[in-house]
């Protein structure tokens, strides 16, 4: 059953993967395996993006059909995780980017594993990110990114949190297809990744949580 959703997102059907996973929940599978396995169907499309085997018109679609599994799962996530929260986590693509599909799948993710995630959205300004720090007093920060302008906006933001002493035991993490260690040391980041699971990993990691 594994394999046949995560070959139905990649074909991009999406009746099929929403049926599978609606009888696979009704059956009373873990609904955070199910998620793994939509998650595994993404990142193949990924894999046939950077073949050029399929386009950003590919991409949007399963990633529509992505939101559609993870709205059926999301009642069923909130109850399967412990009722403790875990910490918060604030996302955001920041200004000079509108690409939000990763950071989407990591918000459901860290959501599925009992964090608090407010996400900022797409074309975020580093101000605003601050301000979101100083009202809810988050463990950890996220930045995704998957063109290069929005760089300067990520540092500009991690330098504004310095200069407001909000830095100390906050953790700063990016992620996205292009940045890369040097990304990471250039922001003044903790965690660099282009894995969301790994992004979750770490903040189970930083937790205590596994």
């Amino acid at each position: 059953m594994k394999e046949e959703l995560v070959a139905a997102l990649v074909k991009l059907e999406r009746d099929e993967v929403l049926g599978m996973v609606t009888q696979r929940i009704e059956a009373g599978e873990d609904p955070l395996g199910i998620l793994e396995d939509c998650r595994q169907g993404m990142t193949a499309v990924g894999d046939l993006l950077q073949q050029g085997d399929y386009f950003l018109a590919e991409l949007l679609l399963s990633a529509e059909i992505f939101k559609g599994a993870v709205a059926i799962l999301q009642p069923h996530l909130a109850k399967s995780h412990s009722s403790q929260l875990r910490a918060k986590v604030v996302l955001a693509t920041l200004k000079g980017d509108i690409h939000d599909l990763g950071k989407n799948i990591l918000a459901t993710l860290l959501q599925a594993q009992g964090f608090e995630v407010h996400d900022l959205g797409v074309d975020v300004p580093p101000p605003l990110v601050l301000e979101k720090v100083k009202e809810i007093r988050p463990e950890f920060v996220g930045f995704s990114a998957l063109i290069t302008t929005a760089f300067a906006s990520m540092k500009e933001a991690a330098d504004l949190l310095q200069q407001a002493g909000l830095r100390n035991g906050l953790k700063l993490m990016i992620g996205g297809g292009v940045t890369t260690p040097i990304v990471k040391d250039y922001v003044g980041a903790d965690f660099q990744t282009l894995d969301a699971m790994e992004g979750v990993n770490y903040c189970l990691n930083v937790v205590g949580g596994r």
